[in-house]
């Protein structure tokens, strides 16, 4: 089918809305674009004369595009399609954009007419990303080879490199990947918060690996409340990775303050030698030392920096080793935030020099099991939220932790973009 015989509609006009629309006129396709009917006067205005044709409505998008995209929450998911679902053109086909594919494929089959195709799609980025060579994952459900191929041929103008699975695999392998990386930079940015300080002031988060925390603990809260919380609530496979994480956690901080080292000494090195091998011969994710140094929003000196347990670190190596779980098996449909955890996880437990003074100061460090405290405190709080199921609970607790860290939430989400653009560069050479 010709480009111009092609329309692809696109439900909902937020980051990643937009994002695609942009890449689909750009390759030629006419793009067709709604938001909620309250908004519509504001995307003509903006989007007038680009390319894009804004209609009032999902109902409007419906009834004549080819390829329909629902962008929007996977909290509203059911919602939307139930609402528009009955105006889909005959023979269309319908992907959704949202991070869990358990309630969006269970909302197809329930709305979606039986004429439809079903192909959905799940970018494995934000919307600051460029699209080129991240990986996208193409959900085949419901669909005859020829319009197969129609959304494979259309999801091509993003660039990505795509990644065929289930919508079961797709949720296993996101639950893996993001649940426990998104509740460590989530309790960080609480723990701060609760603690009143702003962590490029503290000396024990101003060099090397601490920049990466910081950055994109400041990356997660610069963007919206319901793309994590979608993921850990709804996400049926992810509530048994956050629970493995909380355990690990209230495991590794009972031995610290019992003094119990010998118990903390070898369930740390019981997942090292499980998840990165008994030589520690992994070849490096993350940069060197020096290029993350520069890379800081830290004015304090480096020479002035302090020891630091990276409990959350130690926690997440101790969560796959009893999830019997290897993190670079999901390296396939990792996130930036995942390569970045994995890669300073990486980083700690591939340097006998850093590992064992990590050690040593969660265990002996009485400053450290204090600040250990409040991040505990934090984990307990966020599992707790996560395990009620409560959207306004999560809401609110992440908005009030934005809010404190507002002052550098733009800068740390503009360092976290270049420090994946060096590891991308470093990756490439």
């Amino acid at each position: 089918m010709a480009l111009e015989n092609f329309e692809i509609g696109i439900i909902g006009a937020g980051d990643m809305g937009m994002l695609y629309a942009r890449r689909f006129r750009q390759a030629g396709y006419v793009v067709n674009l709604c938001d909620t009917p309250d908004k519509y006067d504001g995307l003509v205005a903006k989007h007038s004369g680009l390319g894009v044709n804004v209609l009032r409505d999902g109902y409007a998008v419906s009834r004549r595009s080819d390829f329909i995209i629902y962008s929007v929450p996977a909290v509203i998911i059911g919602k939307a399609v139930e609402e528009y679902g009955r105006a889909t053109k005959v023979g269309a086909i319908v992907a959704g954009q949202t991070s869990v594919k358990t309630p969006e494929i269970e909302a197809f089959e329930r709305h979606l007419p039986d004429d439809v195709h079903i192909v959905t799609c799940h970018s494995m980025h934000g919307p600051n990303i460029d699209t080129k060579g991240q990986p996208l994952a193409i959900i085949r459900h419901r669909s005859d080879d020829a319009h197969y191929q129609l959304a494979v041929g259309a999801l091509a103008a993003l660039e990505s490199r795509m990644i065929h699975l289930t919508y079961e695999e797709h949720d296993r392998m996101t639950a893996d990947t993001q649940a426990a990386t998104h509740l460590s930079f989530i309790s960080l940015g609480t723990a701060w918060s609760l603690q009143g300080y702003h962590p490029w002031l503290n000396p024990q988060f101003v060099s090397g690996i601490n920049n990466v925390k910081v950055a994109m603990a400041l990356r997660i809260y610069a963007s919206k409340w319901h793309v994590y919380a979608g993921l850990a609530i709804m996400n049926p496979l992810a509530k048994k990775q956050l629970q493995c994480y909380v355990e690990s956690m209230t495991t590794l901080y009972k031995h610290m303050v019992a003094g119990r080292q010998r118990e903390f000494r070898d369930l740390v090195y019981r997942a090292a030698d499980f998840v990165f091998g008994t030589d520690r011969s992994r070849k490096a994710i993350l940069l060197d030392d020096d290029t993350l140094d520069r890379l800081s929003l830290s004015t304090v000196p480096k020479e002035q920096s302090t020891p630091n347990s990276h409990l959350s670190l130690l926690c997440a190596a101790v969560c796959w080793y009893r999830m019997e779980m290897s993190p670079y098996d999901n390296l396939i449909c990792q996130t930036p935030p995942f390569r970045m955890w994995l890669g300073i996880v990486e980083y700690l437990f591939c340097n006998a020099e850093m590992l064992e003074e990590s050690i040593a100061t969660a265990l002996n460090d009485r400053y450290t099991q204090a600040e250990d405290l409040v991040f505990y405190t934090a984990v307990m709080g966020w599992g707790q939220c996560i395990e009620l199921g409560s959207f306004d609970g999560y809401r609110e607790r992440f908005e009030a932790t934005a809010e404190f860290l507002r002052p550098k939430l733009a800068e740390g989400k503009d360092l976290s973009t270049m420090i994946l653009k060096k590891l991308t560069e470093k990756n490439k050479s």
